[in-house]
């Protein structure tokens, strides 16, 4: 049986997933990996053509922080390495990269599967 946490996190993935793609933005990868450890959990294209991982950050509660307060520098870096690699593999044309951050939340006093999604762009500085 799989740990709620890691539960919580996929239907976050793909919760986000079909949010971006109803903004207009094309999904090209969920859970992507690289040669070498790099991954994100999704890559897209964004309307304007920019080619942006994005890193999803699923919470119940904020006992343990908002999803902001838990993504290191590192692992934006390593984001930002690891969308490099997927455009030189797949040969993505795009016209920029960059690392956005989306926080999934479940909606207070909402029905079960309602979910508050925030997106914070270029958490990279990039």
């Amino acid at each position: 049986m799989a740990h709620p946490r890691h539960t919580l996190g996929i239907g976050a993935e793909h919760v986000v997933g079909n949010w971006l793609e109803s903004c207009g933005w094309r999904v090209l990868g969920q859970r992507v990996r690289i040669l070498g450890g790099g991954e994100v959990d999704i890559v897209a294209l964004d309307p304007n053509g920019v080619l942006v991982g994005v890193e999803v950050r699923a919470r119940r509660t904020s006992r343990s922080g908002t999803g902001t307060e838990t993504i290191t520098a590192e692992r934006i870096r390593r984001t930002g390495r690891t969308v490099v690699a997927f455009a030189a593999e797949r040969r993505v044309g795009h016209c920029g990269l960059r690392v956005d951050l989306v926080s999934v939340t479940p909606e207070p006093g909402g029905s079960v599967g309602y979910w508050r999604v925030r997106r914070t762009p270029d958490i990279g500085g990039g």
